[in-house]
């Protein structure tokens, strides 16, 4: 069900056609698809805003839509009982309660008939859950509460991103299970396991409602390299054992692409773990998730006799 217009143009009901039209301009400028390319949801609030403008905007059908004449769609409301002889006291739209749900009851007909009687005739037209009572507009809201709006169903799917896609906060494509795809850009500080909503984006409502959102799992990839943990990244980094005792600079891989030189202090162990502030994932707090090289210290691969004799000759002197 569309959203009363006055709402969506973010003005008054005793608003001014200028102030309106001021309303219109400044909201289509911002959600116009064409500025808004990355963001899916941007075309249907586009949309929500034409279509509002479209109802209030017009002298002739904001008088119509005011008097209840016409819907949020600019179509004609339910006419349905008519007052009058009516025993049921008549049922009319829901008119300027952006709140309201399809239908309002007005009770007090002939004879005083209402409460229980009305709470079974509204109970066989729209079922137990969509009873209003003889409340008016706080029926209607009871009724939106209970899902009589007929909100469309959600989609879920999981989408497996790489660490570079992470870091880049690339635009990626989620595949739902009914073979649907929709473009993600990924937000700069997302994290493993986490769930991004898009509104607006999920199954359509079968009783003319809002749809349903689509749901996505954001789920990290296994990195031949680079481990995650939390905002840091762990990666090893091999060195002869020359550098772990003698020290030095080696040059260590960054996950964004380049490289940076650490410093290896002397007399080095293997898993010595060496800190590289800011360069792992965004934090949400702000700022980024440290890089930690972990020493890993690699023998010569086929032997060093210069190396094996010298420890030999250890070995004989502490004998």
């Amino acid at each position: 069900m569309a959203r009363d217009p006055y709402t969506v143009l973010g003005v008054s009901k005793t608003a001014s056609e200028k102030e309106i039209k001021s309303a219109f301009r400044k909201l289509a400028k911002k959600y116009h698809p064409d500025a808004n390319q990355d963001d899916p949801k941007a075309r249907d609030r586009f949309s929500e805003i034409s279509q509002a403008y479209d109802v209030v905007g017009d002298a002739a059908k904001r008088k119509q839509y005011d008097a209840g004449e016409i819907d949020a769609e600019g179509k004609p409301a339910f006419a349905g009982f008519a007052g009058g002889d009516d025993p049921f006291g008549g049922f009319r739209r829901g008119q300027s309660d952006p709140g309201a749900s399809h239908f309002e009851f007005r009770s007090g007909g002939p004879g005083g008939m209402g409460g229980g009687f009305t709470d079974d005739i509204f109970s066989e037209l729209f079922g137990r859950a969509a009873r209003s009572g003889a409340g008016g507009r706080a029926g209607a809201r009871r009724q939106s509460a209970s899902g009589f709006s007929g909100k469309g169903p959600d989609v879920k799917a999981t989408l497996d991103v790489t660490l570079e896609q992470v870091m880049g906060a690339d635009k990626v494509t989620a595949v739902f299970s009914d073979g649907r795809k929709l473009a993600v850009k990924l937000p700069d500080n997302v994290e493993d396991g986490q769930t991004i909503r898009l509104r607006g984006q999920g199954g359509a409502s079968p009783m003319g409602g809002e749809p349903g959102d689509a749901l996505i799992t954001i789920r990290f990839a296994h990195h031949s390299r680079f481990r995650v943990d939390g905002a840091n990244l762990h990666v090893d980094l091999p060195i002869d054992l020359q550098r772990a005792v003698f020290g030095g600079k080696v040059a260590v891989d960054l996950p964004k692409g380049g490289r940076v030189a650490v410093t290896v202090p002397k007399w080095s162990s293997s898993d010595k773990v060496l800190r590289i502030p800011g360069k792992g994932l965004p934090r949400k707090s702000g700022g980024a998730g440290d890089l930690l090289v972990h020493l890993r210290i690699m023998l010569p691969e086929g032997g060093d006799a210069a190396l094996e004799q010298f420890l030999r000759h250890e070995t004989a002197d502490q004998g």
